[in-house]
């Protein structure tokens, strides 16, 4: 039986700030990068607050940074454990945000009203092995969007990674070597999907320990993604190099243009 998404990030909840060198500091970064490229796009609103779901908002790694950047943010997940952290850590630091469980899937019945901007960061998307729920997601978040609004959605090059079917990614060593961070993952005959297994190893007082956490992805392939998105009846479709945007991760973005 193929792990589950879910299982995956309520297991990870209470470790995932550790992937990073330091979260809090990605906390601030994130927003203000996203922060500063939503606007960008939105320059009609000026300073005004700009409504968007973050629906795949995990402990809050960009949703918190851009409530801080001053965007009125709703944020949901399907790990109810990751909804409960991110909560927690808003409250920590003073942040108004309105959080709650959804599913990419469901998404209409799960979150009321629509929104400026729908996100999804962090390759969450690919968690999506079917075609049937890659459109699904896509006509969500199409519906989640007011007329003129777009959504914004960042997943690994998968382009490049489905030639390559990389086994594992470099280690990276944090805390003077005392936190270690790697996946190794295990691609199908077909090469249109991963396992993925999440690695923390960290020593606690000359004692190792390690957790491990497993998930399966999909190799979505940018032109999938775009004839999804054009499917669910979004328009625009453009795609960002991280050369070109600056962010570690393919950005595409599509609009739903007003009636």
């Amino acid at each position: 039986m193929e792990p589950s998404t879910q299982d995956f990030y309520d297991g990870m909840a209470e470790s995932y700030h550790l992937i990073y060198e330091d979260w809090k500091r990605t906390v601030t970064n994130q927003g203000k990068f996203w922060g500063q490229w939503v606007r960008s796009r939105f320059q009609s609103l000026g300073n005004g607050r700009i409504r968007l779901l973050d629906a795949s908002c995990g402990i809050g790694t960009q949703s918190l940074g851009l409530a801080q950047y001053g965007f009125d943010v709703t944020a949901t997940d399907l790990s109810p454990n990751s909804v409960e952290r991110a909560r927690q850590e808003a409250e920590a630091m003073g942040l108004s945000i309105r959080f709650g469980t959804a599913d990419f899937r469901t998404l209409e019945q799960d979150v009321a009203g629509t929104f400026d901007v729908v996100f999804t960061a962090d390759n969450a998307v690919p968690h999506l092995l079917t075609d049937e729920d890659l459109l699904s997601a896509c006509r969500q978040f199409y519906n989640k969007c007011a007329p003129g609004g777009m959504v914004i959605i960042t997943i690994r090059d998968y382009d490049s990674l489905i030639r390559e079917r990389p086994r594992a990614t470099p280690p990276r060593i944090f805390d003077d070597g005392k936190r270690i961070v790697f996946q190794v993952w295990d691609w199908s005959d077909d090469g249109t999907t991963y396992t993925t297994r999440q690695f923390i190893v960290q020593d606690h007082l000359g004692t190792w320990k390690t957790e491990s956490y497993t998930a399966v992805y999909r190799a979505v392939q940018r032109s999938e993604l775009s004839n999804f998105l054009q499917l669910a009846g979004f328009q625009r479709v453009e795609w960002f190099m991280p050369e070109q945007s600056g962010f570690y991760q393919p950005i595409v973005t599509a609009t739903k243009i007003e009636a």
